[in-house]
C-alpha cells in the first residue's frame, strides 16, 4: 500500500539488491545489477531480506499552507514533482518486499513526509546514484534524493535542502585483520585494495588523496569502483576488496545484521546530507520550511527512531551549507 499523497512509483531501473543488510552466502554467488525481481522478500543472494518497521509517522502529517505557499505557482498548480531516487539498502531506501512493492527507508519517509506538508504529490523514479544529479540540470528531476552529502564541488552545480547529517565511514569482512580500528588516517589504508561507488563523495575523497601513501613512504591504496552496491560488497566476501567505504548510516545498519558477516569500523568524516535541485531553483525555500516544520512537530525524530539514525538529527534544515571539514 502506498503512502497517502504519494504517487506509485515508476521503475526505470533495478536497484542492486532488495535489502543490503542481510548478503549471507554472498562468496558463493555473483551479484549483478538486479534484485530478486519478485514479489517475495529474497535478496540477490538468496537470502531473507529484512522485513521495513511497522509504524508509520508520515500517516499523520498534514499540509501546513504558510509552508505550501513558498513553492512556485506552477508546481502548486499542478500539484506533483519528479524525484529521481536511487535506491539500494537501508537504512536510506531500499525494497523490503521486492520491486513490484514501494520502497521504504530514511529517505523515503521523510520525502513523503515532506511532500505533505507541501500538498504535493511525488512521482518518483529509480534512477542510478550517479545519474540522478547531472539529471537535476537537464530537467529530467525536479529534486533528487540518494544520500547525496553536500560537498565544495557538488555545489557548484546544484543546489541542496539539508536533511540529516550522515558521512563517510569504512567496514571489512567480520573476522578480517586488515583494519582492526576507527581509519583516522588514509596512511592506514596504504596497501589495501578499498571498494566503494561511482560518483560518490567516497571515490571523490580516496582519488584526491591517493597520492598520501606515497608521501609516508609506503605502499599506495587501490581503489576499486562499482555502480552497484550489491557488486561492492560480493567483492569483499570474496576477498577481492579490503574494504568498504561508505555511509556511515548504512555500514552501521549492515554491520547489525548477524548474517551480513561485516565489521563496522566507525566514522571518518561527518558531511551534511541533503535534498539535491538544480543550481537557482525555486523549490528550495519551501523544502527548507518543510523540513523544519517535520522537526518542529516532531515527525522527524519519530521517522529517524524509526529506523535507527537518530544520531545523524539536524536541529535545522540549511540550504546550502559549506561542507563539513
Amino acid at each position: 500500500m502506498k503512502l497517502p499523497g504519494t504517487r506509485a512509483r515508476a521503475r526505470t531501473r533495478l536497484p542492486a539488491v532488495a535489502a543490503l543488510a542481510l548478503l549471507p552466502l554472498l562468496a558463493l554467488t555473483a551479484c549483478g545489477s538486479g534484485g530478486s525481481g519478485g514479489t517475495d522478500r529474497t535478496t540477490a543472494a538468496g537470502a531473507q531480506a529484512s522485513p521495513a518497521p511497522t509504524d508509520d509517522p508520515v500517516a499523520a502529517v498534514r499540509t501546513v499552507d504558510s509552508v505550501a505557499e513558498l513553492l512556485p505557482a506552477g508546481v502548486r498548480e499542478s500539484g506533483t514533482l519528479r524525484i529521481g531516487s536511487s535506491t539500494g539498502f537501508p537504512p536510506g531506501a531500499y525494497y523490503p518486499n521486492g520491486q513490484d512493492e514501494p520502497p521504504a527507508g530514511q529517505d523515503i519517509d521523510i520525502a513523503d513526509a515532506v511532500a505533505k506538508v507541501l500538498g504535493i504529490r511525488l512521482e518518483r523514479q529509480d534512477a542510478s546514484f550517479e545519474t540522478i544529479l547531472p539529471a537535476l540540470g537537464s530537467g529530467k528531476y525536479d529534486v533528487g534524493t540518494g544520500n547525496f552529502g553536500v560537498t565544495a564541488e557538488r555545489l557548484r552545480t546544484v543546489d541542496f535542502v539539508t536533511y540529516i547529517n550522515d558521512g563517510q565511514g569504512f567496514a571489512v569482512k567480520k573476522g578480517s585483520t586488515a583494519l582492526k580500528t576507527r581509519v583516522g588516517d588514509l596512511t592506514e589504508l596504504c596497501g589495501l585494495t578499498i571498494g566503494t561507488g561511482a560518483g560518490t563523495t567516497f571515490e571523490a575523497t580516496l582519488t584526491a588523496r591517493k597520492g598520501v601513501c606515497a608521501e609516508a613512504g609506503k605502499e599506495p591504496y587501490d581503489v576499486k569502483v562499482y555502480s552497484e552496491n550489491g557488486a561492492t560488497f560480493t567483492a569483499l566476501q570474496q576477498g577481492r576488496i579490503d574494504v568498504v567505504m561508505s555511509t556511515i548510516n548504512g555500514l552501521r545498519h549492515q554491520a547489525a545484521q548477524p548474517a551480513a558477516q561485516t565489521a563496522f569500523l566507525g566514522e571518518h568524516h561527518r558531511l551534511d546530507v541533503g535534498f539535491a535541485f538544480r543550481k537557482g531553483s525555486p523549490l528550495t525555500a519551501a523544502f527548507r520550511a518543510a523540513v523544519n516544520q517535520l522537526i518542529k512537530d516532531g515527525t522527524y525524530a519519530r521517522i529517524l527512531k524509526k529506523w535507527g539514525t537518530t544520531a545523524s538529527a539536524i536541529d535545522a534544515s540549511r540550504i546550502n551549507p559549506p561542507e563539513h571539514r
